[in-house]
């Protein structure tokens, strides 16, 4: 049981690793730093883009439109944060 919330915690971590690095890789090809033809950027670009998108498509709808600015990737990392918080302050003494 132990491994499991472990586990669950990596992975929410992991997840908020490629949350931020959908974000950076976003601001380098939309200001022209990477280059969307270089085969490598695309295939990171794109994987990010299909890990990330499901979820923030759905915080998306519940925000206001803001124009050029995106803050579902700041509510998508806030989200993860709490599940964390959660799971260390009411899980955690239920397992130890």
């Amino acid at each position: 049981m132990i491994a499991i919330f472990y586990l669950a915690l990596q992975i929410l971590k992991l997840y908020s690793y490629v949350v931020i690095a959908n974000v950076v890789i976003s601001w380098l090809v939309a200001f022209n730093v990477l280059n969307t033809s270089n085969r490598f950027v695309y295939l990171i670009l794109d994987f990010t883009y299909k890990m990330t998108e499901p979820i923030l498509k759905r915080i998306r709808r519940f925000l206001p439109n803001l124009g050029a600015f995106d803050i579902s990737p700041i509510v998508l990392l806030l989200l993860i944060w709490f599940m964390e918080m959660c799971m260390k302050l009411y899980i955690a003494p239920l397992i130890f």
